[in-house]
Protein backbone atom coordinates (compact mmCIF):
# COMPACT_ATOMS: atom_id res chain seq x y z
CA UNK A 1 0.00 0.00 0.00
CA UNK A 2 1.35 3.45 -0.90
CA UNK A 3 2.02 6.32 1.46
CA UNK A 4 -0.94 8.38 0.23
CA UNK A 5 -3.39 5.66 1.21
CA UNK A 6 -1.67 5.20 4.58
CA UNK A 7 -1.80 8.93 5.23
CA UNK A 8 -5.47 9.18 4.24
CA UNK A 9 -6.53 6.25 6.40
CA UNK A 10 -4.62 7.52 9.43
CA UNK A 11 -5.98 11.04 8.98
CA UNK A 12 -9.55 9.74 8.68
CA UNK A 13 -9.43 7.73 11.90
CA UNK A 14 -7.38 10.27 13.88
CA UNK A 15 -10.50 11.86 15.31
CA UNK A 16 -13.95 10.38 15.88
CA UNK A 17 -15.59 13.56 14.65
CA UNK A 18 -14.01 13.09 11.19
CA UNK A 19 -16.48 10.35 10.31
CA UNK A 20 -19.78 12.09 10.99
CA UNK A 21 -21.75 15.27 10.36
CA UNK A 22 -23.82 14.71 13.51
CA UNK A 23 -23.00 17.03 16.39
CA UNK A 24 -21.63 14.32 18.64
CA UNK A 25 -19.67 16.61 20.95
CA UNK A 26 -23.00 18.12 21.98
CA UNK A 27 -24.14 14.63 23.04
CA UNK A 28 -21.50 14.33 25.75
CA UNK A 29 -22.86 16.86 28.22
CA UNK A 30 -26.62 16.72 27.92
CA UNK A 31 -27.14 19.17 25.05
CA UNK A 32 -29.74 17.48 22.87
CA UNK A 33 -29.97 13.69 22.93
CA UNK A 34 -28.97 11.71 26.00
CA UNK A 35 -27.91 8.40 24.50
CA UNK A 36 -24.29 8.78 25.57
CA UNK A 37 -25.52 9.19 29.14
CA UNK A 38 -27.54 6.00 28.78
CA UNK A 39 -24.58 4.08 27.34
CA UNK A 40 -22.31 5.39 30.10
CA UNK A 41 -24.82 4.09 32.64
CA UNK A 42 -24.83 0.73 30.85
CA UNK A 43 -21.04 0.59 31.04
CA UNK A 44 -21.06 1.29 34.77
CA UNK A 45 -23.86 -1.15 35.57
CA UNK A 46 -22.36 -3.93 33.44
CA UNK A 47 -19.02 -3.44 35.20
CA UNK A 48 -20.67 -3.96 38.60
CA UNK A 49 -22.75 -6.86 37.33
CA UNK A 50 -19.71 -8.79 36.13
CA UNK A 51 -17.95 -8.08 39.40
CA UNK A 52 -20.66 -10.22 40.95
CA UNK A 53 -23.08 -7.61 42.31
CA UNK A 54 -26.54 -8.88 43.22
CA UNK A 55 -29.06 -6.62 41.47
CA UNK A 56 -32.22 -8.30 42.74
CA UNK A 57 -34.76 -6.39 44.79
CA UNK A 58 -35.78 -8.30 47.91
CA UNK A 59 -38.04 -7.68 50.90
CA UNK A 60 -35.30 -8.42 53.44
CA UNK A 61 -35.16 -6.28 56.58
CA UNK A 62 -32.16 -4.19 55.60
CA UNK A 63 -31.55 -0.48 55.25
CA UNK A 64 -29.93 -0.98 51.85
CA UNK A 65 -29.48 -3.56 49.13
CA UNK A 66 -26.60 -4.26 46.77
CA UNK A 67 -28.64 -2.86 43.91
CA UNK A 68 -28.57 0.55 45.61
CA UNK A 69 -24.84 0.65 44.95
CA UNK A 70 -25.26 -0.49 41.35
CA UNK A 71 -27.97 2.09 40.66
CA UNK A 72 -25.77 4.79 42.15
CA UNK A 73 -22.88 3.83 39.86
CA UNK A 74 -25.15 3.91 36.83
CA UNK A 75 -26.67 7.25 37.82
CA UNK A 76 -23.27 8.82 38.42
CA UNK A 77 -22.07 7.64 35.00
CA UNK A 78 -25.14 9.06 33.25
CA UNK A 79 -24.79 12.37 35.08
CA UNK A 80 -21.12 12.48 34.13
CA UNK A 81 -22.36 12.58 30.54
CA UNK A 82 -24.72 15.44 31.34
CA UNK A 83 -27.96 13.60 32.08
CA UNK A 84 -30.37 15.29 34.47
CA UNK A 85 -31.17 13.42 37.71
CA UNK A 86 -34.53 12.11 36.46
CA UNK A 87 -33.05 10.99 33.14
CA UNK A 88 -30.12 9.35 34.92
CA UNK A 89 -32.55 7.55 37.22
CA UNK A 90 -34.59 6.33 34.26
CA UNK A 91 -31.53 5.03 32.43
CA UNK A 92 -30.11 3.25 35.49
CA UNK A 93 -33.43 1.65 36.41
CA UNK A 94 -34.18 0.48 32.86
CA UNK A 95 -30.69 -0.93 32.31
CA UNK A 96 -30.75 -2.73 35.66
CA UNK A 97 -34.12 -4.18 34.68
CA UNK A 98 -32.70 -5.53 31.43
CA UNK A 99 -29.68 -6.78 33.35
CA UNK A 100 -31.99 -9.01 35.37
CA UNK A 101 -33.36 -6.94 38.22
CA UNK A 102 -37.01 -7.22 39.18
CA UNK A 103 -39.09 -4.05 39.05
CA UNK A 104 -40.55 -4.46 42.54
CA UNK A 105 -40.42 -6.50 45.71
CA UNK A 106 -43.58 -5.96 47.71
CA UNK A 107 -42.81 -4.90 51.25
CA UNK A 108 -44.78 -2.62 53.59
CA UNK A 109 -41.73 -0.90 55.02
CA UNK A 110 -38.78 0.03 52.78
CA UNK A 111 -39.58 1.30 49.30
CA UNK A 112 -38.49 -1.63 47.17
CA UNK A 113 -39.45 -0.47 43.70
CA UNK A 114 -36.77 -0.04 41.06
CA UNK A 115 -37.96 3.31 39.75
CA UNK A 116 -38.43 4.77 43.20
CA UNK A 117 -35.00 3.63 44.40
CA UNK A 118 -33.33 5.10 41.32
CA UNK A 119 -35.20 8.39 41.69
CA UNK A 120 -34.28 8.78 45.35
CA UNK A 121 -30.63 7.89 44.76
CA UNK A 122 -30.48 10.42 41.92
CA UNK A 123 -32.11 13.12 44.03
CA UNK A 124 -34.86 13.70 41.49
CA UNK A 125 -38.23 15.08 42.57
CA UNK A 126 -41.34 12.89 42.70
CA UNK A 127 -43.83 14.05 40.11
CA UNK A 128 -46.12 11.52 38.50
CA UNK A 129 -47.17 10.13 35.15
CA UNK A 130 -48.93 13.38 34.33
CA UNK A 131 -45.48 14.99 33.96
CA UNK A 132 -43.82 12.21 31.95
CA UNK A 133 -43.54 13.10 28.24
CA UNK A 134 -43.48 10.68 25.37
CA UNK A 135 -40.40 10.53 23.16
CA UNK A 136 -40.45 13.01 20.29
CA UNK A 137 -41.61 11.46 17.05
CA UNK A 138 -42.01 14.64 15.04
CA UNK A 139 -44.39 15.87 17.79
CA UNK A 140 -44.90 14.51 21.28
CA UNK A 141 -47.58 14.27 23.96
CA UNK A 142 -47.44 13.31 27.64
CA UNK A 143 -48.85 10.96 30.23
CA UNK A 144 -51.39 13.66 31.05
CA UNK A 145 -53.68 12.09 28.45
CA UNK A 146 -53.71 8.75 30.28
CA UNK A 147 -54.16 10.36 33.71
CA UNK A 148 -57.00 12.60 32.52
CA UNK A 149 -58.88 9.74 30.89
CA UNK A 150 -58.49 7.42 33.89
CA UNK A 151 -59.63 10.06 36.37
CA UNK A 152 -62.64 10.92 34.20
CA UNK A 153 -63.59 7.24 34.11
CA UNK A 154 -62.94 6.92 37.83
CA UNK A 155 -65.25 9.85 38.61
CA UNK A 156 -67.95 8.14 36.55
CA UNK A 157 -67.53 4.87 38.44
CA UNK A 158 -66.19 2.99 35.41
CA UNK A 159 -63.00 1.53 36.91
CA UNK A 160 -64.52 -0.90 39.40
CA UNK A 161 -67.87 -2.22 40.57
CA UNK A 162 -66.89 -1.42 44.15
CA UNK A 163 -68.47 1.77 45.46
CA UNK A 164 -66.14 3.20 48.09
CA UNK A 165 -69.07 4.88 49.87
CA UNK A 166 -70.35 1.49 50.94
CA UNK A 167 -67.15 0.24 52.61
CA UNK A 168 -67.67 -0.42 56.33
CA UNK A 169 -65.30 0.75 59.05
CA UNK A 170 -62.65 -1.93 59.61
CA UNK A 171 -62.83 -3.06 56.02
CA UNK A 172 -61.78 0.11 54.22
CA UNK A 173 -58.00 0.39 53.99
CA UNK A 174 -57.31 -2.85 55.82
CA UNK A 175 -56.42 -6.48 55.11
CA UNK A 176 -60.07 -7.59 54.92
CA UNK A 177 -60.15 -5.59 51.72
CA UNK A 178 -56.53 -5.75 50.57
CA UNK A 179 -55.88 -9.43 51.23
CA UNK A 180 -59.29 -10.92 50.58
CA UNK A 181 -62.08 -11.24 48.06
CA UNK A 182 -63.04 -7.59 47.71
CA UNK A 183 -59.54 -6.40 46.89
CA UNK A 184 -57.64 -9.29 45.36
CA UNK A 185 -60.49 -10.88 43.40
CA UNK A 186 -62.46 -7.80 42.38
CA UNK A 187 -61.11 -4.32 43.12
CA UNK A 188 -57.43 -4.59 42.26
CA UNK A 189 -57.87 -6.52 39.00
CA UNK A 190 -60.68 -4.24 37.81
CA UNK A 191 -58.87 -0.98 38.55
CA UNK A 192 -55.59 -2.28 37.11
CA UNK A 193 -57.06 -3.62 33.89
CA UNK A 194 -59.72 -1.02 33.23
CA UNK A 195 -57.38 1.82 34.15
CA UNK A 196 -54.53 0.55 31.97
CA UNK A 197 -56.86 -0.04 29.02
CA UNK A 198 -58.44 3.39 29.28
CA UNK A 199 -55.06 5.09 29.80
CA UNK A 200 -53.45 3.30 26.87
CA UNK A 201 -56.31 4.09 24.52
CA UNK A 202 -56.19 7.74 25.60
CA UNK A 203 -52.45 7.90 24.93
CA UNK A 204 -52.89 6.55 21.42
CA UNK A 205 -55.73 8.98 20.71
CA UNK A 206 -53.56 11.84 21.97
CA UNK A 207 -50.76 10.84 19.59
CA UNK A 208 -53.16 10.71 16.66
CA UNK A 209 -54.69 14.03 17.61
CA UNK A 210 -51.24 15.61 17.59
CA UNK A 211 -50.89 14.52 13.97
CA UNK A 212 -48.37 11.72 14.56
CA UNK A 213 -48.39 7.94 14.62
CA UNK A 214 -49.04 6.42 18.02
CA UNK A 215 -46.31 4.40 19.69
CA UNK A 216 -47.99 1.25 21.01
CA UNK A 217 -45.22 0.44 23.50
CA UNK A 218 -44.95 3.95 24.95
CA UNK A 219 -48.75 4.30 25.08
CA UNK A 220 -49.00 0.97 26.89
CA UNK A 221 -46.19 1.74 29.34
CA UNK A 222 -47.65 5.13 30.27
CA UNK A 223 -51.19 3.74 30.35
CA UNK A 224 -50.08 1.01 32.74
CA UNK A 225 -48.06 3.50 34.80
CA UNK A 226 -51.06 5.83 35.18
CA UNK A 227 -53.24 2.92 36.34
CA UNK A 228 -50.54 1.76 38.78
CA UNK A 229 -50.48 5.19 40.40
CA UNK A 230 -54.01 4.37 41.57
CA UNK A 231 -54.19 0.64 42.15
CA UNK A 232 -52.03 -1.11 44.74
CA UNK A 233 -49.09 -1.89 42.41
CA UNK A 234 -47.87 -5.11 44.07
CA UNK A 235 -51.25 -6.48 45.04
CA UNK A 236 -51.96 -10.17 44.86
CA UNK A 237 -54.90 -11.05 42.64
CA UNK A 238 -57.35 -13.93 42.43
CA UNK A 239 -56.23 -17.35 41.29
CA UNK A 240 -58.35 -17.01 38.13
CA UNK A 241 -55.76 -14.50 36.87
CA UNK A 242 -52.69 -16.63 37.52
CA UNK A 243 -50.59 -18.37 40.13
CA UNK A 244 -49.89 -16.94 43.58
CA UNK A 245 -46.60 -14.95 43.54
CA UNK A 246 -46.63 -15.16 39.73
CA UNK A 247 -49.29 -12.62 38.74
CA UNK A 248 -49.99 -9.33 40.47
CA UNK A 249 -51.82 -6.10 39.70
CA UNK A 250 -48.86 -4.75 37.70
CA UNK A 251 -48.95 -7.80 35.45
CA UNK A 252 -52.67 -7.35 34.85
CA UNK A 253 -52.16 -3.67 34.05
CA UNK A 254 -49.46 -4.67 31.57
CA UNK A 255 -51.72 -7.28 30.02
CA UNK A 256 -54.62 -4.86 29.52
CA UNK A 257 -52.31 -2.16 28.18
CA UNK A 258 -50.70 -4.54 25.67
CA UNK A 259 -54.08 -5.79 24.48
CA UNK A 260 -55.34 -2.22 24.04
CA UNK A 261 -52.22 -1.23 22.12
CA UNK A 262 -52.05 -4.37 19.96
CA UNK A 263 -48.66 -5.48 21.30
CA UNK A 264 -47.87 -9.17 20.69
CA UNK A 265 -47.78 -11.41 23.74
CA UNK A 266 -44.12 -12.29 23.24
CA UNK A 267 -41.15 -10.09 22.32
CA UNK A 268 -37.68 -11.31 21.35
CA UNK A 269 -34.26 -9.84 22.03
CA UNK A 270 -32.11 -9.16 18.99
CA UNK A 271 -29.01 -11.31 18.82
CA UNK A 272 -29.78 -13.61 21.73
CA UNK A 273 -33.38 -14.55 20.75
CA UNK A 274 -34.45 -14.44 24.41
CA UNK A 275 -38.22 -14.37 24.77
CA UNK A 276 -39.99 -11.80 26.95
CA UNK A 277 -43.56 -11.87 28.21
CA UNK A 278 -44.81 -8.50 26.95
CA UNK A 279 -47.52 -8.32 29.64
CA UNK A 280 -44.90 -8.56 32.37
CA UNK A 281 -42.52 -6.25 30.54
CA UNK A 282 -45.09 -3.46 30.14
CA UNK A 283 -46.34 -3.89 33.68
CA UNK A 284 -42.80 -3.65 35.00
CA UNK A 285 -42.03 -0.61 32.85
CA UNK A 286 -45.20 0.95 34.22
CA UNK A 287 -43.99 0.36 37.77
CA UNK A 288 -40.68 2.02 36.89
CA UNK A 289 -42.21 5.00 35.08
CA UNK A 290 -44.81 5.81 37.73
CA UNK A 291 -42.04 6.38 40.29
CA UNK A 292 -39.18 7.76 38.21
CA UNK A 293 -39.90 11.47 38.46
CA UNK A 294 -40.01 13.70 35.39
CA UNK A 295 -37.57 12.62 32.67
CA UNK A 296 -37.26 14.99 29.74
CA UNK A 297 -38.39 14.35 26.17
CA UNK A 298 -34.88 13.37 25.12
CA UNK A 299 -34.55 11.14 28.18
CA UNK A 300 -37.70 9.35 27.10
CA UNK A 301 -36.29 9.14 23.56
CA UNK A 302 -33.31 7.20 24.87
CA UNK A 303 -35.70 5.04 26.92
CA UNK A 304 -37.73 4.26 23.80
CA UNK A 305 -34.61 3.53 21.80
CA UNK A 306 -33.54 0.95 24.40
CA UNK A 307 -36.74 -0.92 23.58
CA UNK A 308 -35.55 -1.17 19.98
CA UNK A 309 -33.41 -4.02 21.26
CA UNK A 310 -36.48 -6.15 20.57
CA UNK A 311 -36.88 -7.65 17.11
CA UNK A 312 -40.47 -6.39 17.08
CA UNK A 313 -39.41 -2.78 17.66
CA UNK A 314 -40.95 -1.50 14.42
CA UNK A 315 -44.25 -3.25 15.15
CA UNK A 316 -44.46 -1.86 18.69
CA UNK A 317 -43.26 1.64 17.75
CA UNK A 318 -40.25 1.68 20.06
CA UNK A 319 -37.97 4.04 18.16
CA UNK A 320 -35.39 4.07 15.39
CA UNK A 321 -32.16 2.53 16.65
CA UNK A 322 -33.13 -1.03 15.86
CA UNK A 323 -33.05 -0.50 12.08
CA UNK A 324 -33.50 -1.13 9.29
CA UNK A 325 -33.04 2.65 8.78
CA UNK A 326 -29.85 4.03 10.31
CA UNK A 327 -30.86 7.10 12.37
CA UNK A 328 -28.70 10.02 13.54
CA UNK A 329 -26.11 8.98 16.11
CA UNK A 330 -28.03 10.62 18.94
CA UNK A 331 -30.66 7.91 18.65
CA UNK A 332 -28.34 4.93 18.99
CA UNK A 333 -29.18 3.23 22.30
CA UNK A 334 -30.63 -0.19 21.46
CA UNK A 335 -27.21 -1.75 20.91
CA UNK A 336 -26.28 -1.09 24.53
CA UNK A 337 -29.11 -3.40 25.64
CA UNK A 338 -28.27 -5.96 22.94
CA UNK A 339 -24.63 -5.91 24.07
CA UNK A 340 -25.70 -6.24 27.71
CA UNK A 341 -27.86 -9.28 27.05
CA UNK A 342 -25.15 -10.84 24.87
CA UNK A 343 -22.57 -10.33 27.60
CA UNK A 344 -24.90 -11.94 30.13
CA UNK A 345 -25.49 -14.87 27.78
CA UNK A 346 -21.75 -15.42 27.36
CA UNK A 347 -20.91 -14.70 31.02
CA UNK A 348 -18.97 -11.54 30.28
CA UNK A 349 -17.04 -12.81 27.25
CA UNK A 350 -16.64 -9.69 25.13
CA UNK A 351 -15.34 -11.54 22.08
CA UNK A 352 -18.46 -13.70 21.85
CA UNK A 353 -20.78 -10.80 22.61
CA UNK A 354 -19.08 -8.72 19.90
CA UNK A 355 -19.93 -11.44 17.38
CA UNK A 356 -23.60 -10.92 18.26
CA UNK A 357 -23.31 -7.19 17.56
CA UNK A 358 -21.57 -7.91 14.26
CA UNK A 359 -24.34 -10.30 13.17
CA UNK A 360 -27.11 -7.86 14.12
CA UNK A 361 -25.50 -5.12 12.06
CA UNK A 362 -24.89 -7.44 9.13
CA UNK A 363 -28.43 -8.78 8.88
CA UNK A 364 -30.86 -6.14 10.13
CA UNK A 365 -29.88 -2.87 8.42
CA UNK A 366 -30.36 -1.44 4.94
CA UNK A 367 -26.66 -0.57 4.73
CA UNK A 368 -24.76 -2.87 7.12
CA UNK A 369 -21.36 -1.31 6.41
CA UNK A 370 -22.48 2.23 7.21
CA UNK A 371 -24.52 1.03 10.22
CA UNK A 372 -21.37 -0.56 11.66
CA UNK A 373 -19.34 2.59 11.08
CA UNK A 374 -22.04 4.65 12.78
CA UNK A 375 -22.24 2.43 15.87
CA UNK A 376 -18.46 2.36 16.12
CA UNK A 377 -18.41 6.17 16.04
CA UNK A 378 -20.94 6.71 18.82
CA UNK A 379 -19.43 3.94 20.97
CA UNK A 380 -15.98 5.52 20.68
CA UNK A 381 -17.45 8.90 21.54
CA UNK A 382 -19.07 7.39 24.62
CA UNK A 383 -15.70 6.05 25.73
CA UNK A 384 -14.44 9.62 25.94
CA UNK A 385 -16.80 9.96 28.89
CA UNK A 386 -16.98 6.48 30.43
CA UNK A 387 -15.42 3.22 29.28
CA UNK A 388 -16.76 -0.20 30.01
CA UNK A 389 -17.74 -3.63 28.68
CA UNK A 390 -20.76 -2.36 26.72
CA UNK A 391 -18.83 0.05 24.51
CA UNK A 392 -15.91 -2.36 24.23
CA UNK A 393 -18.32 -4.97 22.88
CA UNK A 394 -19.85 -2.55 20.38
CA UNK A 395 -16.45 -1.33 19.18
CA UNK A 396 -15.03 -4.83 18.84
CA UNK A 397 -18.13 -5.94 16.97
CA UNK A 398 -17.78 -3.16 14.38
CA UNK A 399 -14.06 -2.36 14.17
CA UNK A 400 -13.35 -4.83 11.38
CA UNK A 401 -16.09 -3.51 9.12
CA UNK A 402 -15.14 0.09 9.86
CA UNK A 403 -11.48 -0.50 9.06
CA UNK A 404 -12.25 -2.36 5.84
CA UNK A 405 -14.72 0.34 4.76
CA UNK A 406 -12.19 3.13 5.20
CA UNK A 407 -9.33 1.27 3.53
CA UNK A 408 -11.53 0.28 0.58
CA UNK A 409 -12.52 3.88 -0.01
CA UNK A 410 -8.96 5.10 0.31
CA UNK A 411 -7.70 2.56 -2.23
CA UNK A 412 -10.49 3.34 -4.67
CA UNK A 413 -9.90 7.07 -4.37
CA UNK A 414 -6.15 6.66 -4.98
CA UNK A 415 -6.61 4.42 -8.01
CA UNK A 416 -9.39 6.54 -9.54
CA UNK A 417 -7.62 9.85 -9.02
CA UNK A 418 -4.44 8.38 -10.42
CA UNK A 419 -6.48 7.30 -13.47
CA UNK A 420 -7.66 10.87 -14.02
CA UNK A 421 -10.90 11.14 -12.08
CA UNK A 422 -11.62 14.13 -9.83
CA UNK A 423 -12.26 13.79 -6.12
CA UNK A 424 -15.79 14.98 -6.86
CA UNK A 425 -16.24 12.04 -9.25
CA UNK A 426 -14.92 9.59 -6.67
CA UNK A 427 -17.33 10.79 -3.98
CA UNK A 428 -20.25 10.74 -6.41
CA UNK A 429 -19.47 7.15 -7.42
CA UNK A 430 -19.22 6.02 -3.80
CA UNK A 431 -22.55 7.66 -3.03
CA UNK A 432 -24.18 6.09 -6.07
CA UNK A 433 -22.87 2.74 -4.84
CA UNK A 434 -24.44 3.38 -1.45
CA UNK A 435 -27.72 4.44 -3.05
CA UNK A 436 -27.80 1.19 -5.01
CA UNK A 437 -27.10 -0.82 -1.85
CA UNK A 438 -29.98 0.88 -0.06
CA UNK A 439 -32.38 0.41 -2.99
CA UNK A 440 -31.49 -3.26 -3.41
CA UNK A 441 -31.57 -4.21 0.27
CA UNK A 442 -34.72 -2.20 0.93
CA UNK A 443 -36.46 -3.99 -1.93
CA UNK A 444 -35.30 -7.36 -0.61
CA UNK A 445 -36.32 -6.67 3.00
CA UNK A 446 -39.68 -5.16 2.10
CA UNK A 447 -40.30 -7.91 -0.42
CA UNK A 448 -39.69 -10.55 2.22
CA UNK A 449 -42.03 -8.74 4.62
CA UNK A 450 -44.88 -8.28 2.12
CA UNK A 451 -44.48 -11.33 -0.09
CA UNK A 452 -44.17 -9.20 -3.23
CA UNK A 453 -41.44 -8.91 -5.84
CA UNK A 454 -40.24 -5.33 -5.41
CA UNK A 455 -37.76 -3.11 -7.21
CA UNK A 456 -36.93 0.40 -6.02
CA UNK A 457 -35.09 3.18 -7.82
CA UNK A 458 -34.69 6.68 -6.42
CA UNK A 459 -34.69 8.77 -9.58
CA UNK A 460 -34.14 12.15 -7.97
CA UNK A 461 -33.19 13.42 -4.54
CA UNK A 462 -32.35 17.11 -4.24
CA UNK A 463 -33.21 20.03 -2.00
CA UNK A 464 -35.69 22.82 -2.57
CA UNK A 465 -38.92 20.85 -2.66
CA UNK A 466 -40.99 23.81 -1.39
CA UNK A 467 -38.43 26.48 -0.57
CA UNK A 468 -36.11 28.66 -2.63
CA UNK A 469 -33.63 29.42 0.17
CA UNK A 470 -30.01 28.66 -0.78
CA UNK A 471 -29.59 26.57 2.37
CA UNK A 472 -32.34 24.10 1.51
CA UNK A 473 -31.20 24.00 -2.10
CA UNK A 474 -27.69 23.09 -0.94
CA UNK A 475 -28.58 20.48 1.68
CA UNK A 476 -31.36 18.18 0.57
CA UNK A 477 -31.96 16.69 4.03
CA UNK A 478 -34.07 19.68 5.09
CA UNK A 479 -36.48 19.98 2.14
CA UNK A 480 -36.17 16.82 0.10
CA UNK A 481 -37.55 16.64 -3.41
CA UNK A 482 -37.53 12.92 -4.16
CA UNK A 483 -38.86 11.00 -7.14
CA UNK A 484 -39.09 7.24 -6.70
CA UNK A 485 -39.94 4.51 -9.18
CA UNK A 486 -41.44 1.39 -7.65
CA UNK A 487 -42.07 -1.89 -9.40
CA UNK A 488 -44.33 -4.27 -7.48
CA UNK A 489 -44.95 -7.67 -9.06
CA UNK A 490 -44.17 -6.20 -12.45
CA UNK A 491 -46.41 -3.13 -12.08
CA UNK A 492 -44.56 0.20 -12.08
CA UNK A 493 -45.52 3.26 -10.00
CA UNK A 494 -43.96 6.73 -10.41
CA UNK A 495 -44.01 8.66 -7.13
CA UNK A 496 -42.99 12.18 -8.16
CA UNK A 497 -42.43 14.67 -5.35
CA UNK A 498 -42.74 12.07 -2.58
CA UNK A 499 -42.64 14.43 0.39
CA UNK A 500 -44.34 17.54 -0.94
CA UNK A 501 -46.95 16.00 -3.26
CA UNK A 502 -47.52 12.26 -2.94
CA UNK A 503 -47.69 11.91 0.86
CA UNK A 504 -50.01 14.91 1.53
CA UNK A 505 -52.24 13.81 -1.36
CA UNK A 506 -52.51 10.28 0.03
CA UNK A 507 -53.31 11.45 3.56
CA UNK A 508 -55.79 14.23 2.85
CA UNK A 509 -57.56 12.51 -0.03
CA UNK A 510 -57.60 9.01 1.47
CA UNK A 511 -55.65 7.56 -1.42
CA UNK A 512 -55.53 4.00 -0.13
CA UNK A 513 -53.61 2.74 -3.15
CA UNK A 514 -50.86 5.27 -2.41
CA UNK A 515 -50.83 4.72 1.35
CA UNK A 516 -50.11 1.04 0.71
CA UNK A 517 -47.01 1.66 -1.41
CA UNK A 518 -45.59 4.86 0.12
CA UNK A 519 -43.58 2.91 2.75
CA UNK A 520 -41.72 1.14 -0.05
CA UNK A 521 -40.39 4.51 -1.19
CA UNK A 522 -40.24 6.33 2.14
CA UNK A 523 -37.95 3.83 3.88
CA UNK A 524 -35.00 4.01 1.43
CA UNK A 525 -35.43 7.77 0.96
CA UNK A 526 -35.37 8.28 4.74
CA UNK A 527 -32.23 6.16 4.99
CA UNK A 528 -30.44 8.50 2.59
CA UNK A 529 -31.90 11.68 4.12
CA UNK A 530 -30.12 10.71 7.33
CA UNK A 531 -26.76 10.03 5.63
CA UNK A 532 -24.98 12.74 7.56
CA UNK A 533 -24.39 10.37 10.47
CA UNK A 534 -21.48 8.78 8.57
CA UNK A 535 -19.54 10.70 5.91
CA UNK A 536 -16.62 8.43 5.06
CA UNK A 537 -17.61 8.69 1.40
CA UNK A 538 -16.57 12.35 1.62
CA UNK A 539 -13.75 12.58 4.15
CA UNK A 540 -11.71 9.58 3.03
CA UNK A 541 -11.48 10.61 -0.67
CA UNK A 542 -10.69 14.17 0.44
CA UNK A 543 -7.80 12.90 2.53
CA UNK A 544 -6.45 10.85 -0.38
CA UNK A 545 -6.69 13.74 -2.83
CA UNK A 546 -4.89 16.06 -0.43
CA UNK A 547 -2.19 13.47 0.24
CA UNK A 548 -1.72 13.12 -3.55
CA UNK A 549 -1.39 16.91 -3.78
CA UNK A 550 -4.25 17.15 -6.30
CA UNK A 551 -5.15 20.58 -4.91
CA UNK A 552 -4.86 22.47 -1.66
CA UNK A 553 -6.93 21.01 1.22
CA UNK A 554 -9.53 23.78 1.08
CA UNK A 555 -10.31 23.12 -2.60
CA UNK A 556 -10.26 19.36 -2.08
CA UNK A 557 -12.79 19.66 0.75
CA UNK A 558 -15.06 21.85 -1.35
CA UNK A 559 -15.04 19.40 -4.25
CA UNK A 560 -15.56 16.38 -1.99
CA UNK A 561 -18.66 17.91 -0.41
CA UNK A 562 -19.96 18.86 -3.86
CA UNK A 563 -19.65 15.24 -4.96
CA UNK A 564 -21.76 14.14 -2.00
CA UNK A 565 -24.63 16.56 -2.53
CA UNK A 566 -27.06 13.82 -3.55
CA UNK A 567 -26.33 11.53 -0.61
CA UNK A 568 -23.68 11.91 2.09
CA UNK A 569 -23.84 15.72 2.28
CA UNK A 570 -27.50 15.79 3.29
CA UNK A 571 -26.75 18.26 6.08
CA UNK A 572 -23.99 20.86 6.47
CA UNK A 573 -20.62 20.14 8.04
CA UNK A 574 -18.95 17.73 5.63
CA UNK A 575 -16.76 20.39 4.05
CA UNK A 576 -15.28 21.39 7.41
CA UNK A 577 -14.64 17.77 8.36
CA UNK A 578 -13.10 17.06 4.95
CA UNK A 579 -10.84 20.09 5.31
CA UNK A 580 -9.59 18.92 8.71
CA UNK A 581 -8.85 15.43 7.39
CA UNK A 582 -7.24 16.73 4.21
CA UNK A 583 -4.92 19.05 6.14
CA UNK A 584 -3.89 16.25 8.46
CA UNK A 585 -3.26 13.90 5.53
CA UNK A 586 -0.86 16.47 4.07
CA UNK A 587 0.89 16.80 7.41
CA UNK A 588 1.22 13.01 7.71
CA UNK A 589 2.64 12.80 4.17
CA UNK A 590 5.27 15.38 5.02
CA UNK A 591 6.24 13.45 8.13
CA UNK A 592 6.45 10.18 6.21
CA UNK A 593 8.56 11.73 3.47
CA UNK A 594 10.90 13.09 6.09
CA UNK A 595 11.56 9.67 7.59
Amino acid sequence: MNNEVYAAVMASVSGIQNLTNDRIEALTKGHGMTNIGAMCAANAIATELFRGANIKLTDEDSGSLEIDHVLKKGIEAAEEAGASPANAALFAATICYFAGSNAQAGVPAGNRKLGALARMIAGADRTGVIAVPTPKSNNKVSGFAAVQAIYSAMAEGKLTRIDGRKLPLGVAGGPLYGHNTLGEDIGFPEVAMNGARIGTEAMMQAYWGAGVSASPIISAALGAAAALEIVHPDAFVGEEYGGFFEVNSAYLAGKAACQAAGIPEKLHMRGTDEEYDSFRLVGDLGVILKDIGAPTVVGMMSFGEMLCAFKESVEIGAGFSGGPIMPPLGHMTADSIIALRALIKFEGNIEQAADIIAEVKKNEWLDPEIASVALNTIARKTEQVRRGPITRTMILGTDGVRSAAIVRRAKKAYEDIKAGKSVEDVVRELDLERKKTVETRAAAMLGAMTGHDIRIEIKKMVGGARRSHPFTNSYYGFDTDADVELTVDGKTFELLGLGQKVIPDAIFNDRTELLEIIPLAAIPVCELQLSGHSIINITVPAAVAAAMNVADPKEVAKLAEKGGKSCSAAIPGAREKALDVAKLAVRIMRSMEGI
